[in-house]
């Protein structure tokens, strides 16, 4: 059997590093958990990956989790073209979620209340305006 390779950051892609970020911001896993479970020898090395790609504030001394619910601080720096677009997949499936969860409301408004929904033509409010003239 032979011994495990010793392996550097560069070893690891762009992509995979924004994944684990992703996970572990998201909470799904913590960042030792997530140490273990890819092979991530460096025992700061997954730290370093939160507070360079990360979107939460994860500075040196026991930075509490922040909740990916709570609104980020906005750098002055601007977003690098990866970032932007994994903030923009988060904010998809955000979106998508939600669409979800309405549909599935909706769906048991109709089979087990007997309600009946219509969707607005976008562009028409649901108040009537009172408009003198």
């Amino acid at each position: 059997m032979e011994p495990e390779k010793k392996r550097t950051q560069r070893d690891y892609t762009l992509a995979f590093k924004l994944s684990v970020v992703d996970q572990v911001e998201k909470g799904e896993l913590s960042y030792k958990e997530a140490q273990a479970r890819y092979g991530i020898q460096g025992r700061s090395t997954v730290l370093k990956w939160l507070r360079k790609h990360g979107h939460q504030d994860w500075g040196g001394s026991g930075a509490a989790r922040v909740p990916s619910s709570c609104p980020m601080k906005k750098s002055s720096l601007p977003l690098t073209p990866e970032q932007q677009i994994k903030a923009l997949e988060v904010q998809l499936r955000a979106a998508q979620e939600k669409a979800q969860l309405f549909e599935a409301v909706v769906e048991v408004l109709k089979k087990d209340y007997g309600v009946r929904l219509v969707k607005k033509p976008s562009g028409k409010s649901s108040h009537k305006s009172s408009s003198k003239g």
